[in-house]
């Protein structure tokens, strides 16, 4: 596995604050990436690269812990050169930076898992889908990321590694996974961003799943969805709203629904909502 330090290169439009952030206000101050190249596991069969984002501050006060976010899909969050259309990533690291600059969210490590090319479906999927025979290695993949991943995380960086300082997320395929683990290891992630999921996979498998808890886990839940997703995408998302009410979350206390009008399922879509996602599931304390 190779560590690479420093500041990341940026693709087209990287660098470039946008509506999440606040006009007028001084240039925040950056944080830094390290790279961990060809992570391996134990339990998966494939390598892949890992993308940490520190925020500004970090190196500053040593005693210092922080929260920790992991999100699916890296290579389409802090580098439009290596996202999956170039020049179309999430911007993460600079909405990160300038928000935490203006006090808004905690600052944060974020840690960006790349996916497995040929096999996202694989291990983005909880089981496996009864037409096509494809899909199922989520629970596997939950392993790597709990028995693995977030060890090495913990150990090499100063993180508060509690799951109410413990964050996962994604978009489509990685909001489903997501989902799924958290639902799974409440007692390691607190918190969720699920956004524009893959709510239709094995026939809406993850309702049923929601619908069939048996207890309401603690976990701090942000789901939302673009209107022009398709009506069928909005109607999922509601039924996921309404099941996880029903389960016990507080719409508007735990529980965030987002639609956001005129938004596509797409990288830039989702870059809009990094902002309003960060303030929901790390906000500024107070006697911060």
């Amino acid at each position: 596995m190779m560590t690479v330090m420093g500041t990341m290169p940026r693709g087209d439009g990287a660098g470039e604050l946008n509506n999440n952030t606040e006009a007028g206000r001084p240039e925040a101050a950056e944080g830094r990436y390290e790279r961990h190249g060809g992570f391996a596991s134990g339990l998966l069969a494939k390598e892949r690269d890992v993308i940490v984002y520190l925020p500004p501050g970090y190196d500053a006060d040593t005693s210092r812990r922080f929260p920790v976010l992991y999100l699916q899909d890296g290579q389409n969050l802090f580098d439009g050169a290596t996202a999956f259309i170039y020049g179309q990533h999430w911007r993460v690291g600079e909405t990160a930076d300038a928000l935490i600059g203006a006090g808004a969210v905690e600052p944060l490590i974020i840690v960006g898992i790349y996916n497995a090319g040929e096999r996202r479906i694989e291990e983005y999927t909880p089981t496996q889908d009864g037409r096509t025979r494809i899909g199922g290695q989520a629970d596997l993949y939950g392993r790597f990321l709990v028995e693995e991943l977030k060890p090495f995380i913990d150990e090499r960086y100063r993180t508060l590694p509690g799951a109410e300082d413990t964050g996962l997320g994604g978009s489509s395929l990685g909001g489903l996974v997501s989902l799924h683990l958290g639902i799974k290891y409440p007692h390691v992630f607190g918190k969720l961003a699920v956004l524009s999921p893959s709510i239709w996979w094995d026939r809406r498998i993850i309702l049923r799943k929601v619908r069939t808890l048996e207890a309401k886990p603690n976990v701090r839940v942000w789901i939302d969805v673009g209107t022009e997703e398709g009506d069928y995408a909005v109607k999922d998302a509601g039924l996921l709203r309404d099941a996880l009410v029903a389960r016990g979350w507080s719409l508007g206390g735990d529980l965030k629904y987002f639609e956001a009008a005129g938004a596509r399922h797409d990288e830039l879509a989702w870059a809009e909502r990094v902002g309003p996602v960060l303030k929901f599931l790390f906000p500024r304390e107070s006697n911060g």
